[in-house]
């Protein structure tokens, strides 16, 4: 349903997304020097984004790779978020999986390589000698806006086995020794890697059917990564613990993540469970909520928007007649504009038919750094109308 105009003062009540999905649907118009795409633009930047981003295999990109698979676990709190379920304390912005303030959670890929020794993907093995695998890490934490507020960034390290005997496994007969540095410095070639190194975290591992996880809390770490010229990198190092000269062992395959958790207190507001507004369908010219789905296919987002492809934005349109029922959601001053209107129509224009109560909703995407991301978005769904 579109009407066939607006209110004038419309920008002003409406987040970015909502503000572009009414004028898409021909519902609201911008001046000539800002069409056709600046709603959009205003949307990209709030989401940190100078562009759409363009994943793997998408429209416009030259490779065919698929693009980064969303984590299970990511898709369980976008589950969660999507049924307004909160703390029980009702504290907004917090990421009860994490038990941390934030709004946005982004799972940020590893974008380091294989320095040196054989792993899993290697025909080499721990039996025919001396083997050593190290690996840098290296996460780019500027896909960070300036005004977010670091909680938590977690690194989970995951080895994947490929043993030669699964009777390795029953035996018991398979561990490494797995270190973690930090890169306190770039190294020179031909100096000593080990003395620019700092080490973080030591333990061994025991050969498992399933991959074997690590998880180690860099929050204070990768809050000074944040600043120019400090990010180095991580660098992982394994050895083989125990292997007798007959047996044939891989070393694992190394896999790696940034969970960082972030506040953007811009967005920060409580964020109230939702239930299901149903909207009226027949036609009136009084102020009310009016049906308006945002499809993300007609803006073309489709390829990076993973979750939802569309939802239900709604918008505000109608009249504020003298005298303004209880129904209308008046305020004081909004009762005597419409009694000076009815007096001196010339004059004074009626109030305006505005959104008075807005609900939320989450997104989930790939950045510019094909990083997935979680993100909430305040003020996105109209529930109800009134007249301001």
């Amino acid at each position: 349903m579109v009407p066939p105009h607006t209110s004038p003062h419309l920008g002003s009540h409406m987040s970015p997304l909502l503000l572009l999905a009414t004028c898409l649907a021909g519902v609201c118009s911008l001046p000539p020097a800002e069409e056709p795409r600046a709603p959009e633009r205003l949307l990209l930047r709030s989401l940190g984004l100078s562009a759409a981003p363009r994943p793997p295999g998408g429209p416009g990109t030259r490779t065919r790779t698929r693009p980064r698979r969303v984590p299970a676990a990511l898709w369980r709190m976008f589950r969660a978020a999507e049924q307004h379920t909160q703390p029980r304390d009702g504290e907004p912005c917090t990421v009860s999986e994490y038990g941390v303030r934030g709004n946005i959670i982004r799972y940020v890929q590893d974008q380091g390589s294989l320095v040196s020794g054989v792993s899993s993907s290697s025909s080499s093995s721990i039996g025919g000698g001396p083997a050593r695998l190290e690996k840098q890490l290296f996460f780019n934490m500027s896909v960070l806006q300036p005004v977010e507020l670091l909680s938590l960034a977690r690194l989970e390290l995951r080895l994947h086995w490929r043993p030669v005997r699964a009777a390795d496994f029953l035996q018991g007969s398979g561990a490494v020794g797995a270190s973690l540095y930090k890169v306190i410095r770039a190294t020179l070639r031909g100096a000593d890697r080990h003395a620019n190194r700092r080490l973080l975290l030591a333990q061994s591992v025991q050969l498992q059917f399933e991959p074997s996880s690590i998880t180690v809390d860099l929050t204070a770490l990768a809050e000074s990564w944040r600043s120019p010229g400090r990010n180095y990198g991580l660098m992982v190092e394994l050895l083989p613990l125990r292997a007798a000269p007959e047996e044939s062992l891989d070393l694992p395959e190394v896999r790696a993540q940034l969970v960082a958790v972030s506040l953007d207190p811009q967005q920060c507001r409580s964020r109230q469970r939702r239930s299901a507004v149903h909207l009226p369908v027949t036609p009136s010219n009084v102020c009310k909520a009016r049906r308006l789905y945002m499809d993300f296919r007609d803006v073309g987002w489709q390829d990076w928007i993973i979750a939802p492809q569309g939802y239900m934005a709604n918008y505000c349109h109608g009249e504020c007649p003298f005298p303004l029922s209880e129904s209308l959601n008046g305020t004081n001053h909004a009762i005597l504009q419409t009694l000076v209107h009815s007096l001196d129509p010339r004059a004074t224009p009626q109030p305006c038919c505005v959104p008075v109560r807005l609900s939320p909703i989450s997104m989930l995407y790939y950045d510019n750094n094909d990083n997935v991301v979680l993100r909430h978005y305040q003020d996105m769904v109209v529930d109800e109308c009134g007249c301001r």
